[in-house]
């Protein structure tokens, strides 16, 4: 049996805490008690404040560890809740996780941050030229808090020597378990997923981001550019004819572009495509052909295809992740 401990932190959002101390207990327990056969649980979980003290969550609810951090002398398993957005005044209020985390790394124990939790794994240095994921909103920020640090806000998982990190706040159940089929093996992270009803771990988190197009920038001909593509997306734009438009040369233009936006003009173009087509799936208009004409691709297989490979979902199961309730599950 593997020991796991759960760390509680103040004014923590209690689910990247409850969730992972609900799977790791379920694991090899509750799909046998379900079957009527003796439990075989995999796990021995501990949950753990800085003193030992309860927690008041932000939702005006308290939870009681069962220990301090100082109590533990060994563990297999450390789990790091997120614990809000303001960095600096947490990792203060929290400055004794650090040291903590950092020993227990040396003696050999896998550490996990879920969504903001990452921040501590990489303020204590145990991300350092490592991969390491968050949430999709925040990457930016902790990307330029933590150069060191490889940052890969797409994945809703990264493992690297021994550190594991998820990007947002339900991504505490794809790191628990992808921690119970690491160290169970697949049949027993299967079995507690179909006993809790929950789905295997997901991959990326890119279909669920909302990020802009373009990087915030002062080009104001680049901004009229902008304006006009943000109008007449569906029909085909040419670089001379947005040359023309912003009233520069060819390769001034695609200079400043690329300069101002973060894109070139035609992958600008396409992400700016699949947000429109994003936006209808959403609402559930029409079938995926339709939507894909609607934003400039008559080509149905072209379209899907990109739009797989921007958000690693098809547009069908995006549909059936976002849409209204209504709609859901329809086909192509």
């Amino acid at each position: 049996m593997l020991d796991v401990t759960v760390v509680l932190l103040d004014g923590g959002l209690p689910s990247t805490a409850i969730m992972p101390v609900e799977i790791f207990s379920a694991a090899g327990a509750l799909w046998h008690e379900l079957h009527d056969q003796a439990p075989r649980p995999a796990f021995r979980v501990t949950t753990v404040s800085l003193d030992g003290g309860p927690l008041v969550t932000p939702h005006g609810f308290s939870i009681t560890p069962q220990a301090a951090i100082g109590d533990v002398e060994r563990t297999d398993i450390i789990v790091v809740p997120t614990s809000g957005l303001d960095c600096d005044s947490r990792l203060k209020e929290h400055a004794a996780l650090l040291p903590w985390l950092a020993r227990h790394y040396e003696r050999g124990a896998f550490v996990a941050g879920v969504c903001m939790g990452s921040v501590y794994l990489a303020e204590a240095g145990l991300l350092e030229d490592r991969m390491a994921t968050t949430h999709w909103a925040v990457a930016e920020r902790m990307a330029a808090r933590f150069p060191g640090v490889r940052w890969r806000p797409d994945l809703f998982v990264t493992e690297d020597s021994r550190t594991f990190c998820s990007g947002g706040l339900y991504a505490s159940i794809d790191l628990s378990l992808y921690l119970v089929e690491k160290l169970c093996g697949h049949e027993v992270a299967v079995q507690t997923a179909k006993a809790l009803l929950l789905p295997m771990p997901r991959t990326f988190q890119t279909g669920y981001a909302v990020l802009p197009v373009s990087k915030p920038h002062d080009d104001d001909r680049i901004r009229a550019v902008e304006a006009h593509l943000a109008a007449h997306y569906p029909t085909d734009l040419s670089v001379q004819a947005l040359a023309s438009h912003a009233g520069l040369t060819e390769r001034t233009f695609a200079r400043r572009f690329k300069a101002a936006t973060g894109r070139q003009p035609a992958a600008y173009l396409q992400a700016l495509r699949i947000e429109a087509a994003k936006a209808m799936l959403e609402r559930g208009e029409g079938a995926i052909q339709s939507i894909s004409s609607a934003v400039g691709y008559d080509d149905i297989a072209f379209f899907r295809a990109l739009f797989k490979r921007q958000t690693r979902m098809t547009p069908t199961e995006y549909r059936a992740h976002f849409a209204p309730m209504s709609v859901r599950g329809q086909g192509a």
